[in-house]
């Protein structure tokens, strides 16, 4: 009995062991290895998301970069950042854009140069008419160290540029006259970006300049408060402008550069590793947005004629007299801007 007795105590003590064992034994699942691609777990646990806005339409080059940039950085990071890409000024034109940018409600975006010089002045250098004699060179300078210099200006109003993307040469549309002189544009009501060098550069040529959002512009051709527009082909078509519109001329007059933008909240979010993927994403995106728009210039162009738009080349010497036309504005604005910073880049496009 005695025997028994020491057994069970025994047997007892035993289980007892047991069952402290498994309560001092952590209840989380074992921590897991890294992903794939690098990312710690605390990257993995809960995907960051990007609201990507962008006022053009959702077959336009721009929205198809933006949606390229998503696809490629939701693969680098595993699905550890998911972009939810906002075409057709969803979430308002540029300029709401770019404050919701500031304040982090919206996490990127790419727009023309216009309405970022609207917190960044020296950004108006890029609209300066006739800068840019074709896509090469603008490439050359914009990714060297003149684009980079004024991306580095950005952070200080809380915005990250990464890079540039484009929207290729705009051109003048109307629905009064065929333009082939730069004195037929005079007396036309234009609608322009709300920049003030787009202002100046209309009402040098004698134009009357309405600024507005892009989101109302079709509105306004349809109703008549304004008799033409001028922005890249792409936009021209895929906004259906040339069903209010009967003229298309190839002014060529600004190069539309687009820096793609990351609000400055979000980037500050990012690890080191996740800050390497979104700017491998952003430089992948960019060479095939590049590419993508100008075989969608030609293509547009085409559509333009086929659709019965009068569609009109101007000359060379015609295009002289624009230039030439235009030189107050260089005057104007290289006091403004510095005029080192605008003979650099007057230099650098020779």
């Amino acid at each position: 009995m005695k025997k028994f007795v020491i057994f069970s105590v025994l047997t007892c003590m035993l289980a007892l062991v047991g069952c402290s064992s498994q309560s001092s034994s952590p209840s989380a699942s074992p921590t897991p290895a890294p992903a794939a691609n690098g990312a710690t777990p605390a990257e993995t646990a809960a995907p960051k998301v990007m609201k990507l806005a962008v006022v053009t339409a959702k077959e336009r080059s721009l929205t198809k970069g933006l949606e390229k940039f998503g696809e490629i950085l939701e693969k680098e990071s595993g699905g550890s950042i998911k972009v939810e890409v906002y075409a057709d000024g969803q979430l308002g034109g540029d300029r709401a854009v770019f404050d919701a940018m500031k304040v982090g409600t919206i996490q990127g975006s790419t727009m023309s140069s216009g309405p970022i010089a609207v917190d960044v002045p020296r950004f108006t250098a890029l609209d300066l008419p006739f800068l840019f004699k074709d896509e090469k060179t603008a490439y050359e300078i914009l990714d060297g160290s003149i684009g980079k210099e004024l991306l580095d200006e950005l952070p200080a109003v809380g915005v990250i540029g990464l890079n540039y993307w484009e929207n290729g040469f705009r051109n003048l549309t109307n629905g009064k006259r065929d333009v082939r002189t730069v004195e037929d544009i005079k007396g036309l009501r234009i609608r322009t970006l709300e920049n003030e060098l787009h202002i100046d550069m209309w009402k040098e040529m004698g134009a009357i300049p309405t600024p507005m959002a892009f989101t109302e512009l079709f509105t306004a051709l349809e109703q008549g408060v304004v008799d033409g527009q001028e922005n890249p082909a792409g936009n021209v078509t895929s906004s259906k402008f040339y069903e209010v519109q009967k003229y298309y001329t190839k002014t060529g007059h600004i190069y539309n550069a687009s820096p793609f933008l990351i609000s400055k909240k979000f980037w500050d979010s990012l690890s080191d590793k996740e800050k390497e993927m979104v700017t491998k994403a952003a430089d992948e995106a960019k060479d095939f947005q590049r590419q993508l728009n100008q075989e969608e210039t030609r293509t547009a162009e085409e559509y333009l004629k086929n659709s019965g738009m009068t569609v009109t080349e101007l000359s060379a010497e015609e295009k002289q007299a624009f230039y030439e036309k235009v030189q107050p504005i260089y005057q104007k604005y290289s006091a403004q801007l510095g005029e080192d910073f605008v003979k650099k880049l007057m230099d650098a496009n020779k």
